[in-house]
């Protein structure tokens, strides 16, 4: 930058627009993917093009393996390892089943772990259609019936969240109990408004973005650094290693499937919200846990399902942002083995 000044901050720009963080909050913040704790991550400047390296390769934890199952009429892929009752895991958006790679061999103490790619993600098959979450949430019923698993405990982070909150809302009888992180649920709760402060502004206008039929791709597409870096950036309290960002850019980059695939959950939701809207009208019965990252919707995820189930309870992971599992796995361990003792036990 040419001035010798420093760029503000987010905490900066709202209080030169006479807007509180409080007031940020309840604009959209607390009910979509912004962070509460504004100062105290990334500033809104785009993330110059990272230079392209090697990237860490996908591997497995020790006592995982990597298979490809179908179900459902769909090539799915799997991660999964551990002893216990069954736990799945389901990831959001951009990233795959790699984003829990540091909390699966802790759960595995006590769990089977099963960490899919989720339709158009990964390894998994990337159709043209059925990315609602009514959809996305069969997938992972008929995956699960293919396992062997007729009931089981689920964890879903960002889009993750929205597919496993209609897993349990849509199939009520083989969800024990659900752990929903860092994200709204659009038509079921409040949903940002369109017009929305400069520093809220830069976290979420990928809703939208993401949600156009090509010409998204179209600008991604050779400048996935750009793009991708950006979301982590901008969302992380605990940066990333360059090479764990390169690694999921590298899988977007990889082919023109890949990066219409991400952008499937987006261009659905339409069809979500109408879903949503009545699921809310049915309250979850099983135990519910909201988390939030300390710099992200803290308890503001928890706040949000109230009215959405019968038990909630809340989980603030300390010191993360965003990304919760991959920020502070020690602390999302944590929690998980304390809300999903009982299920463990029984």
């Amino acid at each position: 930058m040419s001035s010798s000044q420093p760029p503000p901050n987010d905490a900066e720009r709202a209080e030169s627009a006479g807007i509180s963080r409080q007031q940020l909050m309840r604009r959209g913040l607390a009910a979509s993917l912004a962070l509460s704790g504004a100062g105290a991550l990334a500033q809104n400047a785009p993330a110059a093009p990272r230079a392209r390296r090697a990237t860490v390769a996908a591997q497995v934890p020790d006592g995982f393996n990597s298979r490809v199952v179908r179900a459902g009429g769909l090539r799915q892929h799997v991660v999964i390892g551990g002893d216990g009752p069954p736990l799945l895991l389901v990831h959001g958006w951009p990233e795959t089943w790699y984003a829990w790679r540091l909390i699966l061999p802790a759960l595995a103490r006590d769990f089977q772990v099963i960490a899919p790619d989720q339709r158009g993600m990964g390894q998994t098959d990337k159709p043209l259609d059925g990315y609602d979450t009514a959809t996305l949430a069969n997938d992972l019923a008929a995956l699960m019936d293919v396992l062997g698993h007729a009931r089981f405990a689920v964890v879903g982070h960002d889009t993750g969240m929205d597919i496993a909150y209609a897993l349990a809302a849509d199939h009520p009888d083989r969800v024990a109990q659900v752990g929903l992180a860092e994200a709204p649920l659009p038509g079921a709760t409040k949903s940002p408004d369109l017009f929305l402060p400069g520093p809220v502004n830069a976290r979420l206008w990928h809703l939208t973005f993401n949600r156009l039929a090509a010409l998204n791709e179209q600008l991604v597409t050779g400048r996935e650094d750009l793009f991708f870096g950006y979301e982590f950036d901008i969302f992380t309290a605990k940066k990333f290693p360059a090479e764990v960002v390169q690694h999921y850019v590298d899988h977007f980059a990889s082919s023109p499937d890949a990066l219409r695939g991400s952008f499937g959950f987006y261009r659905a939701i339409d069809a979500t919200m109408a879903q949503n809207a009545d699921r809310a009208t049915r309250k979850l019965s099983m135990p519910v846990l909201g988390i939030g990252g300390q710099f992200s919707l803290a308890e503001q995820t928890a706040l949000s399902l109230a009215g959405l189930a019968n038990e909630v309870q809340t989980a603030v992971i300390a010191g993360a942002g965003h990304f919760i599992a991959e920020e502070a796995p020690d602390e999302v361990v944590a929690a998980l083995t304390a809300f999903l003792s009982p299920y463990r036990d029984a």
